[in-house]
């Protein structure tokens, strides 16, 4: 069984379209349908059946799944092992961001990392946090860097984690409105600007809100990032709770006020994740090294090396 196949099998399985998972592989849908046909006729049964919902693992599929994850794995870890026999100061490294974190907070890191390491080879992809995770069981990046859900229930077991930065959350209204006495009852009927349900910003916002007692946030609009936020808030649309980092530039500018939030205390950690094995990449074993309070810089600061693109 190739591991492409394998990931593509994977990928039909989540996604339970072949259109959503030729996407995901970068295949054609053509491709994706002969990758599992020919992976079927190998092992000489179906793995998956039609329904209205969409794809369905059948018997035969359900048992693979397990042993398509293990096998990717493990051709990882066998990667791994041969580039420790490199040279220490060669090889790739994937790392994978949120878009707010990778501009703020990586792009100075980056640029230095890379000039002390020059034979390493830097990818950074930029994903929403679900896709990050998503990326990471499959092998697609070696670390990533998001905030942490206090609501995701259980960690996954196969991730080892470490809070890099404890980032603080800003309560954000239109310019002119930065007062220091707004009261939670007064907050209640304020109109809110937020990502979508399902997004770690989102999270943070209903969690502040569920843990003051006041239910869920009146929203005004909900939008897909941290940017448009600050934007209808500077316009009036409402007000934003995000954290600082992502619109600390905005606060500089006076196109957004900062009014105070009753718990002043609250902020958000922002985590290092990576996959457990056998054997970690040398570079990445560089990047777990260098972890610590300068890792990251502080929220606000400015990065010594700028980054036009971080797509």
């Amino acid at each position: 069984m190739h591991p492409r196949l394998l990931k593509t099998f994977l990928a039909v399985a989540r996604t339970r379209n072949v259109t959503r998972a030729a996407a995901e592989v970068n295949l054609a849908q053509s491709s994706v349908s002969d990758q599992i046909q020919a992976l079927e006729a190998e092992l000489g049964a179906g793995l998956f059946t039609r329904s209205r919902q969409g794809l369905e693992l059948t018997p035969a599929g359900e048992a693979l799944k397990p042993y398509a994850e293990q096998l990717l794995a493990l051709a990882d870890d066998a990667r791994a092992a041969i580039d420790v026999t490199k040279a220490e100061t060669a090889g790739t490294l994937s790392i994978g961001a949120l878009e707010t974190i990778a501009s703020v907070k990586l792009a100075g890191w980056l640029a230095d990392f890379r000039a002390v390491h020059s034979g390493i080879d830097i990818k950074l992809k930029i994903g929403g946090s679900g896709g990050l995770l998503r990326m990471l069981g499959e092998g697609e990046i070696d670390v990533a860097f998001c905030f942490e859900r206090s609501d995701a229930g259980e960690p996954d077991k196969r991730f080892a984690r470490r809070v890099v930065a404890a980032e603080p959350l800003v309560l954000i209204a239109p310019p002119g409105e930065n007062r220091m006495d707004v009261d939670l009852a007064e907050l209640a009927e304020k109109r809110f600007v937020a990502t979508e349900t399902g997004c770690v910003y989102r999270a943070m916002v209903d969690m502040a809100f569920a843990e003051a007692g006041l239910g869920g946030p009146k929203l005004a609009a909900e939008v897909g990032s941290i940017d448009a936020i600050a934007g209808l808030v500077a316009a009036g649309a409402g007000f934003g709770l995000v954290p600082r980092l992502a619109v600390a530039e905005a606060l500089d500018r006076g196109a957004v006020a900062e009014v105070a939030w009753p718990d002043p205390g609250r902020s958000a950690d922002l985590v290092m994740i990576w996959r457990r094995r056998r054997v970690q990449p040398p570079a990445l074993k560089l990047v777990l090294a260098t972890a610590g309070e300068s890792f990251v810089r502080p929220a606000g600061a400015r990065p010594r090396h700028a980054m036009s693109s971080l797509s």
